[in-house]
């Protein structure tokens, strides 16, 4: 089977920002049960090395362009899958996030941080770092890793590479006097290479060097080519659109199932579902809301930004509190939504409530709790929380776009008839689209045999990591053909 070198700058359980993280927790772990052998290669941030427990130095001379760095070894939790962390600390180990100071600013040496880690990962991957270990695939993931398929095009005997874009949003744009301060080869800076209006794009690199690019679901494969949804970028990926596919991401039943959940009050199933309703009665205590197992509950869980459409939630809720439902929701984000979201819910706190920053357990509450899960995103890669509703018997609202219209079919007529719907899907990010599914949404709420089908459908569908893994094996096998 395939040895494979999987690159990422964040990854549960050590360090995550967004669904990157996610991911690079949980691939290669499922990666491996299908026998490859994954290696997870990270920055060895201050926040990683403090989780990462027992840690061996394994390599301290790299290649004569790379004197400060070292790698250490260790293994990611629960798995016998090796995690190498790129030790520079003049470059990671900082207070912050990885990649912005405490203030929430860009760290002003982002081009020189990830240009040392993309310049470590072609050295592991050209056993130029003493490991005695060569892959077969370099597996990069977003902008941070962009620059190593780059790196890698220029060397003989080269692995296979593979790029996974999370979101086209985010592109690693840097000045050319940052480029020329990188010491890297001049024949990138070119528009056949990673050179882009007149800036140097990491993920550009990893666009036009990969022998496969894919993204979190055929969807947004599709919606990337499209001015749009391409960030500027749309142009590069038709002229790919051969090697571009999607893969949805998975998700972690072992984490994300009300079977076995320890972090809520009651745990169930579909042949158990009566118990859900102890759930919301536990939520409505905790939240300070009516007790009534019987009233539909509405909920989120997101980051309270544009993309994922918290201004049309905060604009629907005055209207929501005409009527008798109740919202739950748990996020942050813009300053100005989490004020706006959080003065609508205290006007009515008989009916909403709402926390501000992210609780783990309360994230697991409020998917058990609700009967209904809002997620208007007006773009989503792949989507999560949608995945983690269906199985817990929350039905989602989601707007026509990304993973989201991968992982959820409209409750029409005709689908329900033929037992495939498992939720309500509105094509145009416009208030009244929006309000319109929701009332789809409680008008089926109140012919609960219906809404058990519904219920029924969406609990037996199944996003397991195991299947994105074998499409995963799929793409390596790609990409060693396409490279020759």
């Amino acid at each position: 089977m395939y040895k494979v070198l999987f690159a990422a700058s964040e990854a549960l359980p050590l360090i995550k920002t967004g669904g990157l993280g996610d991911v690079a927790g949980a691939l290669p772990l499922a990666l491996a049960q299908h026998q490859a052998d994954v290696r997870v290669i990270l920055p060895a941030y201050r926040e990683v090395l403090a989780k990462a427990g027992q840690l061996v130095l394994v390599s301290s001379q790299i290649d004569a362009s790379l004197p400060a760095v070292r790698i250490l070894e260790g293994q990611l939790a629960n798995s016998n899958v090796k995690l190498w962390l790129v030790d520079a600390p003049h470059l990671f180990d900082r207070d912050g996030q990885p990649y912005s100071d405490s203030n929430g600013q860009d760290w002003p040496d982002n081009a020189q941080r990830y240009a040392v880690f993309n310049q470590t990962i072609n050295a592991i991957a050209n056993d130029r770092a003493k490991l005695n270990w060569r892959p077969d695939i370099v597996h990069c993931n977003d902008w941070q890793t962009g620059l190593a398929p780059a790196l890698l095009s220029m060397e003989p005997n080269r692995p296979a590479s593979v790029f996974t874009i999370h979101n086209m949003a985010y592109q690693g744009l840097f000045s050319w006097q940052q480029f020329v301060g990188l010491g890297l080869p001049k024949a990138l800076w070119a528009v056949e290479s990673m050179e882009f209006y007149n800036q140097i794009s990491f993920l550009k690199g990893g666009i036009v060097h990969s022998d496969v690019i894919n993204t979190v679901s055929p969807r947004y494969a599709e919606e990337i080519c499209t001015k749009e949804f391409g960030c500027g970028m749309e142009g590069i990926l038709q002229q790919r659109q051969d090697r571009l596919s999607g893969i949805l991401n998975g998700i972690d039943y072992d984490v994300w199932n009300p079977r076995n959940d320890r972090l809520i009050n009651r745990q169930y199933d579909y042949d158990t579902f009566r118990f859900k309703q102890q759930n919301k009665v536990a939520l409505q205590k905790q939240m300070g809301l009516e007790i009534d197992p019987n009233i539909p509950m509405l909920g989120i869980v997101c980051r309270m930004v544009e993309q994922k459409g918290i201004d049309l939630i905060i604009d629907l809720l005055p209207k929501l509190s005409r009527q008798r439902v109740q919202f739950v929701g748990l996020g942050s984000g813009v300053k100005t939504f989490e004020e706006e979201i959080s003065r609508v819910a205290e006007r009515n706190s008989a009916k909403f409530a709402v926390q501000i920053g992210y609780n783990e357990q309360l994230a697991h509450q409020i998917e058990a709790a609700a009967d209904i899960f809002l997620m208007p995103s007006r773009f989503e890669p792949c989507g999560l929380n949608q995945m983690y509703s269906l199985r817990y018997g929350t039905v989602p609202i989601v707007h026509n776009t990304g993973g989201l219209a991968n992982t959820v079919t409209d409750a029409t007529k005709a689908n329900m008839r033929d037992k495939i719907a498992t939720g309500f899907v509105f094509n145009e990010t416009k208030l009244a689209d929006f309000e319109r599914a929701v009332t789809r949404a409680l008008n089926l709420y109140q012919q609960p045999r219906m809404w058990k089908k519904l219920v029924k459908a969406g609990m037996a569908q199944n996003f397991s990591w195991d299947i994105s893994a074998k499409a995963y094996i799929e793409l390596y096998r790609k990409a060693l053909k396409y490279r020759g």
